[in-house]
């Protein structure tokens, strides 16, 4: 037993729970990877866990001369305000409508792509395609929104300038609320969606090509091995990106939202995001800032849990 060597594979569970004097030895044998994951830790430890104690102040009267430590408890009164408040609900739910269109659009659409791509037979198209698709995730949002109100001007855009030129009256899309949430998702499928790829081509990329050459001397098509292939052996990998999405679901994104939105729109795009730059950060109102995100942070959670819940249902391992 003394002697018995571990695999690099070897849990530490495992370990552990058979020779507790192995553990160390486990350790000190990888301690160059572990040198390795040690400043992935402490960025998370500094800059994720440490920064948490600050949601205390969704409880107190914060006052910036006394600190968090010396302002004053005052219990639930904050989240109370917030409920209380006319807009909120107009709030939750453009945050609520948005996401779940976002979701609804563009969660397929990388799926897509990425079997579009998988179909490709010539590897030198293929390489300039894929490169073409991951190019706008690298454009910044201020560059990007820029762009799209240019475009859409009525005075010079290019849209427009085509409107008129077949005879129809240039329309401001950018002060239409029944523009603004296609805007939205358009272009947020554009600049994310040949990134998402990324995922579910290494995931096809796993899937042993025995299964095709046997669907192939069985005589299945293209679109049977698709159905009955790729699909079933990257639903795991979609079932927990799916999961993962439904966690961040309250999220929309400050940068997109807050160059796209204006005053004529602002009843469709006030999301809590920029709702809570404007009523917290700018007047100085952190205890009611940090209330907003911790109701969004339980919102999202209780969405995580129902997911993983039924994805465990349908007989998918979930991620807790």
């Amino acid at each position: 037993m003394k002697n018995r060597k571990l695999s690099p594979g070897t849990s530490l569970s495992s370990v552990s729970s058979r020779t507790p004097g192995e553990g160390y030895k486990y350790f000190w044998r990888n301690r160059y990877l572990y040198l390795l994951l040690l400043p992935a830790v402490i960025y998370y430890i500094v800059f994720k866990y440490i920064p948490m104690y600050g949601v205390t102040i969704a409880f107190k009267d914060f006052n910036f001369a006394k600190g968090i430590l010396g302002s004053d408890w005052i219990g639930l009164e904050n989240f109370k305000y917030l409920f209380g408040l006319d807009n909120f609900y107009k709030v939750f739910f453009n945050s609520i409508y948005l996401s779940f269109i976002r979701l609804l659009w563009g969660f397929p659409i990388p799926i897509i792509l990425a079997l579009m791509l998988n179909e490709m037979r010539s590897l030198h198209y293929k390489k300039i395609l894929q490169t073409v698709v991951y190019l706008p995730h690298f454009i910044s949002w201020v560059v990007l929104g820029g762009i799209i109100i240019s475009f859409l001007s009525p005075s010079w855009g290019v849209v427009n300038y085509l409107i008129k030129a077949l005879g129809g009256e240039p329309v401001f899309f950018m002060a239409k609320a029944d523009y603004f949430r296609k805007i939205i998702v358009i272009s947020d499928i554009w600049k994310g969606a040949g990134w998402g790829t990324i995922i579910y081509l290494a995931a096809i990329t796993g899937i042993s090509p025995e299964l095709y050459e046997a669907a192939i001397v069985d005589g299945a098509g293209k679109l049977q091995r698709l159905w009955y292939i790729t699909l079933p052996c990257i639903r795991t990998t979609i079932v927990l990106c799916l999961i993962l999405r439904m966690g961040s679901i309250m999220s929309n994104g400050f940068e997109q939202i807050f160059i796209l939105q204006n005053t004529q729109n602002l009843d469709v795009s006030e999301v809590f995001e920029t709702w809570t730059y404007r009523l917290g950060l700018l007047n100085g109102r952190f205890s009611f800032a940090t209330t907003v995100g911790l109701f969004t942070s339980l919102v999202s959670l209780f969405f995580l849990l129902a997911a993983d819940r039924l994805a465990k249902k349908l007989g998918e391992e979930g991620i807790f």
